[in-house]
C-alpha cells in the first residue's frame, strides 16, 4: 500500500497531550507517514522540532508564528526563531525543519492587529527566502493582502503551500499562477461549508495537490460516526479524505496517494 503524507498536523496541541505517541503510531499503521508537524508560535515550534528530531522517517516540523500570535512578534521572537532553525540544523546535520509557518494573515478572527500580522508575515517571508525553505501559508479573509506580498517574494521562495485551502475559483487560479501548492483538508468532506471545493478539486494540477488533516481540527463530516472518537481529528483519518477525493477525480486511491506524497517530498525536500 502506498503511504500518504499528511502535510499539516497540529500534534503539539493540548488535544494530543495524553496520547501523542499513540496518535503517531496509529497514523503509521494507517499508512499515513511522514507527517509534517505545525509550529504556530515560538514555543510550539520548539516542541515540534524536539518531537520530530529523532523521528525523521515518520515526521518533520515547520517553525513559525501564526497570524493569531503575531501580536507577540518582535525582534526577540525573530532571533529565537532563527536560533531554533540554526540549532536544529546543527543537531541533525540535515534539519528536520521543512518549512516556515504556519504564517500568513487572518482578517476573519483578527486576534492580532492587522499591522502586526503584516509585519510578522513579511518578516517570515523574508526569512524563508533567506534560508531556502518553503512557506506554510495561512490565509483567511485576507487574500488581496496575502497575494500582494506573495507576488513580492515568490520568485525568491523555494515554494509555498496554501494550507487548508477553502477559497473560490479566482483565488485558486491566482495561487496557481505563482506556482503555489494547494493543501486540501477534510473541509472537502463537509457539504455545508466545503461543497464548492468538489468541482474546484478538478482544477488543481496533479503536481500541485497536497492533503492534510489539520488535526485535531476539521474532522471529516462524512466520516462514520462510529469512528469519530469524540470529534477529534487525527492523521489516521486522512485516507478517508483522500478516498473521497479519488472518487471525485476518478482516480485510483493508490495513484492519488503516490502523486500527492511525491508532491510533498518535492516541496519539503525530504
Amino acid at each position: 500500500m502506498t503511504n500518504l503524507t499528511d502535510i499539516g498536523v497540529n500534534l503539539m496541541s493540548p488535544a494530543f497531550d495524553n496520547d501523542r505517541k499513540e496518535v503517531l503510531a496509529s497514523a503509521k499503521e494507517s499508512g499515513v507517514y511522514p507527517l509534517v508537524i505545525i509550529g504556530n508560535d515560538i514555543a510550539s515550534s520548539e516542541q515540534a522540532v524536539n518531537f520530530t528530531k529523532n523521528r525523521r522517517e515518520k515526521c518533520y516540523s515547520t517553525v513559525g508564528v501564526h497570524p493569531h500570535n503575531a501580536k507577540n512578534w518582535d525582534t526577540a521572537a525573530a532571533i529565537n526563531l532563527m536560533k531554533l532553525i540554526s540549532e536544529a540544523a546543527n543537531d541533525t546535520g540535515n534539519s528536520n525543519i521543512v518549512a516556515i509557518g504556519e504564517c500568513g494573515l487572518d482578517y476573519y478572527r483578527n486576534f492580532s492587529p492587522r499591522e502586526a500580522q503584516l509585519k510578522c508575515f513579511e518578516d517570515q517571508l523574508a526569512l524563508a527566502a533567506e534560508i531556502g525553505k518553503p512557506v506554510f501559508l495561512h490565509e483567511r479573509d485576507a487574500f488581496t493582502e496575502i497575494f500582494s506580498l506573495l507576488n513580492k517574494y515568490h520568485s525568491f521562495l523555494s515554494g509555498v503551500v496554501v494550507h487548508c485551502f477553502s477559497g473560490g475559483t479566482a483565488e485558486l487560479e491566482a495561487y496557481l499562477s505563482i506556482d503555489c501548492y494547494i493543501g486540501i483538508t477534510g473541509w472537502l468532506c463537509d457539504e455545508r461549508r466545503g461543497g464548492h471545493l468538489i468541482p474546484l478539486l478538478k482544477n488543481i494540477p496533479a503536481d500541485r495537490l497536497l492533503f492534510e488533516t489539520d488535526s485535531p481540527y476539521l474532522i471529516p463530516r462524512n466520516l462514520p460516526r462510529s469512528i469519530k472518537k469524540g470529534g477529534r481529528n487525527e492523521p489516521c483519518f486522512l485516507p478517508h479524505v483522500v478516498s473521497f477525493a479519488a472518487e471525485i477525480l476518478n482516480k485510483p486511491f493508490e495513484q492519488l496517494a503516490a502523486e500527492t506524497s511525491a508532491n510533498a517530498a518535492r516541496l519539503f525536500m525530504f
